[in-house]
């Protein structure tokens, strides 16, 4: 395998775009009218896809209901997100707890209504 991304359809190509780059701080590495790749922080071979949903590259069996499935970001402190998504007035659906698993976990909703795991090592 040479590269693993997840493509999250967008109703808002834009805002998704600026909501991922700003609230976990990743990075831009092709943008075009349609679709959007964006990278983390550091050496990963993961990247996210951001695709407008009415584009024609877009499977129908695709554009149903987001449910079965949420991304999980392991990011460095999800304290320090979980006050970004606020002053961002992100839906936050769970704020972070210590989770019996030995992370540090806050569930919240993308713009287009996808559910985000956030989530940390515990201190």
């Amino acid at each position: 395998m040479n590269r693993l991304f997840f493509n999250i359809l967008c109703k808002d190509l834009e805002a998704s775009k600026v909501f991922y780059t700003t609230l976990l701080e990743m990075t831009v590495h092709f943008n075009s009218d349609w679709f959007v790749i964006l990278k983390p922080s550091g050496e990963t071979p993961y990247e996210l896809g951001l695709i407008d949903i009415d584009h024609q590259i877009v499977p129908a069996a695709a554009t149903g209901d987001v449910g079965g499935t949420y991304p999980t970001f392991v990011v460095d402190d999800v304290e320090i997100v979980y006050q970004r998504a606020q002053a961002m007035g992100v839906e936050i659906i769970e704020a972070p707890k210590d989770m019996f698993y030995g992370q540090r976990r806050m569930l919240l909703r993308a713009p287009d209504g996808l559910v985000l795991d956030i989530s940390s090592l515990s201190a």
